[in-house]
């Protein structure tokens, strides 16, 4: 008797699926019709293990087995946007409530918090790298297919395609792609932006150069400058604030939508240990993170900081 209630034990813990229920954030309603998936992360991306829609309650049900021995995720499709429950290993399976929010295309939810440009001149070339970090306080996520959620500008001297990696509420970072608008090298992120804080780094590399121009293209944003501390800047319209303690790096203010700039001296910010991972695949959209991510991964954990220092550091100056 005892081994067949072993056996029931194991094939339950086999066959069992994953339930909940969908919650429209905006409205605070369960949502109906949404399309929901239990997908895997893997070396090649993620894998999808089996979708269904919630009922006219939002229950959903998925009879598939979880895999054992790493995480997978519940991923929600609504208006234009996705939404992600992970589930590591060892936590409960059912009553999984997933959170959506209607889309729109309100200015408040797509405010850009803050913007930051890092350039690391290096002896083979320059590295790139354009921080922006929004905080959406409202109940809706921010859509724009025509306009994008961030637009950048893109030198022509830039080799290869810029690499752009997106990091939400969730914490999970993915790759995401850029498309070129009607105005010359400037490009858009169309990437919707949830409720909560979401981070978009673009990267790119530039041919050795003494100078470094670039372009704001959204100046109504806060805009700083960083480079590491054996890297100086001049030029017109670039204001010194000071150093970041930790690190050292310099940063700016950057007054002008335009600027053109003296770069004296080499440097990086870089962790030298993650500059040698590879990329895990080549897929639009990826859990495994990028190289930009990896190896950017501890200096922009201090963007906030960076950019509240150069704020605290304006204030005292009197300029805001």
């Amino acid at each position: 008797m005892r081994s067949l209630l072993l056996l029931a034990a194991s094939v339950s813990s086999v066959f069992a699926g994953v339930d909940g229920v969908v919650i429209n954030g905006t409205t605070g309603k369960p949502q109906a019709a949404v399309m929901v998936s239990l997908m895997q992360p893997s070396a090649q991306g993620l894998q999808t293990l089996a979708t269904v829609r919630s009922d006219a309650e939002g229950k959903f049900k998925i009879d598939k087995e979880v895999p054992s021995g790493g995480p997978v995720m519940v991923q929600a499709i609504f208006d234009k946007a996705s939404y992600t429950e992970m589930l590591p290993p060892g936590t409960p399976t059912s009553g999984i409530q997933v959170q959506v929010f209607d889309s729109g295309s309100n200015p408040e939810a797509g405010k850009i918090a803050g913007h930051m440009i890092l350039i690391e001149p290096q002896t083979d070339g320059t590295q790139v790298t354009e921080t922006f970090m929004f905080n959406n306080q409202t109940k809706l996520t921010y859509s724009d297919p025509a306009k994008g959620s961030a637009e950048f500008f893109l030198p022509k001297a830039a080799t290869g395609k810029p690499q752009v990696t997106v990091t939400s509420a969730t914490g999970m970072p993915i790759q995401w792609t850029a498309s070129k608008t009607k105005n010359p090298d400037v490009y858009k992120i169309d990437f919707p932006i949830k409720p909560g804080q979401t981070r978009i780094d673009v990267g790119y590399a530039l041919p050795p150069s003494d100078t470094f121009t670039g372009k704001n293209v959204d100046p109504s944003a806060p805009t700083r400058v960083v480079t590491p501390g054996t890297v100086t800047l001049s030029g017109e319209g670039l204001d010194l604030l000071g150093q970041e303690p930790q690190t050292q790096a310099r940063i700016y203010n950057l007054r002008t939508p335009n600027f053109e700039v003296k770069v004296d001296g080499t440097g990086s910010l870089r962790n030298p240990q993650a500059d040698s991972q590879e990329d895990a695949g080549q897929p639009q959209i990826e859990i495994a993170p990028a190289r930009i991510y990896s190896r950017m991964y501890w200096v922009l954990g201090l963007t906030f900081a960076i950019l509240a220092l150069g704020g605290a550091m304006l204030y005292r100056r009197g300029t805001v």
